[in-house]
């Protein structure tokens, strides 16, 4: 009887243990010879984005709908974190044909 409910609690536990949420990764999108670089495709609420800007202009990472506005001066970097699951279509605001798409899943 012991080992039967020794079982089932230590299946219990590996159960739950795998219900528990990923940690938040952390991911860079390079901006390039007025380009951006390629776009996360594993991206979740919580993970973060460093926008980095290796270009010799100025740039933005902004988005459509507004949730994120970055200004990105030559060689600087910013940080985002997602907060909301969806689509979020993004460009650079100086230079209207850089664009991109963030896919976040919850």
């Amino acid at each position: 009887m012991r080992a039967a409910v020794a079982s089932l609690l230590f299946a219990a536990a590996l159960t739950g243990a795998s219900a528990l949420p990923a940690a938040a990764a952390q991911y860079t999108i390079v901006l390039d010879k007025m380009k951006f670089g390629p776009v996360p495709t594993e991206l979740h609420v919580g993970d973060k984005i460093i926008w980095q800007n290796n270009d010799i202009f100025w740039h933005s990472a902004t988005a459509r709908d507004k949730s994120f506005d970055l200004d990105l001066p030559p060689k600087a970097e910013a940080t985002l974190e997602l907060k909301t699951p969806g689509n979020i279509d993004f460009y650079c605001k100086f230079h209207p044909g850089m664009i991109g798409t963030l896919v976040v899943q919850p």
